[in-house]
């Protein structure tokens, strides 16, 4: 296939935002007196967003009115430093080498109130033509949609576009959409989940493999 642009999830395949969410779980967790996760343990549920979060610290006897309660609390602590300790999995060199050939773009389930200082602290912002988050429409990934205006605002078909992410429903959606997929092995994946059996088109181990997972996609068979 020709390849015109790739996609990337935020969370888990692009930035490495686990070490401020789970501090944010944490500080709430401390102020409800309850006892701190593991990073290593809340790590994995970083994709899931704060529900997912606050679901996983909170226990699976908080109602999800007690959820959807501790979540104004949780994305007030997490807007105050969206990017204090968060880090690019994929370095700017290597996004910069995925640039010079291509479209790059992200689609993410992260509202914009927080994607957008997140890009802009790592020197990301400059470096995307397009930028859909999660309240961007009112469909969410894995439904196909968002996907499919980050094509149409790059003016690519979709056939055409690569979308690398660490979850099912990032392949769900990229297949949906028509798009070539990559799993991102390296992301935040629960011990239960297999990235290989997700259905994508290439799975990578580690973030420096993507180049050579997007040269094989682009070559002739």
């Amino acid at each position: 296939m020709a390849v015109a642009a790739v996609l990337f999830d935020l969370d888990g395949t692009l930035v490495d935002t686990a070490p401020d969410l789970v501090a944010v779980l944490n500080r709430l967790l401390v102020e409800r007196g309850r006892a701190r996760m593991p990073y290593a343990v809340a790590r994995n549920e970083v994709s899931n967003g704060a529900r997912g979060l606050l679901q996983l610290g909170f226990g699976a006897r908080a109602t999800p009115e007690e959820i959807e309660g501790l979540r104004p609390r949780f994305l007030e602590i997490y807007a105050a430093d969206v990017a204090s300790k968060s880090r690019l999995f994929i370095e700017l060199d290597d996004l910069d080498e995925v640039a010079s050939n291509v479209q790059v773009g992200i689609v993410t389930n992260k509202p914009d109130a927080f994607t957008r200082p997140l890009l802009a602290a790592l020197k990301l912002a400059e470096r995307v033509r397009c930028v859909v988050s999660g309240d961007r429409l009112p469909q969410r990934k894995p439904d196909p949609a968002p996907l499919k205006l980050a094509a149409d605002e790059l003016g690519v078909a979709a056939a055409s576009c690569v979308y690398v992410g660490d979850a099912l429903r990032d392949i769900e959606a990229g297949r949906a959409a028509g798009m070539t997929t990559i799993a991102a092995a390296y992301g935040y994946i629960r011990p239960r989940e297999d990235p290989f059996g997700w259905g994508a088109d290439a799975v990578i181990r580690r973030p420096g493999d993507l180049g050579a997972a997007l040269a094989a996609l682009g070559s002739p068979p």
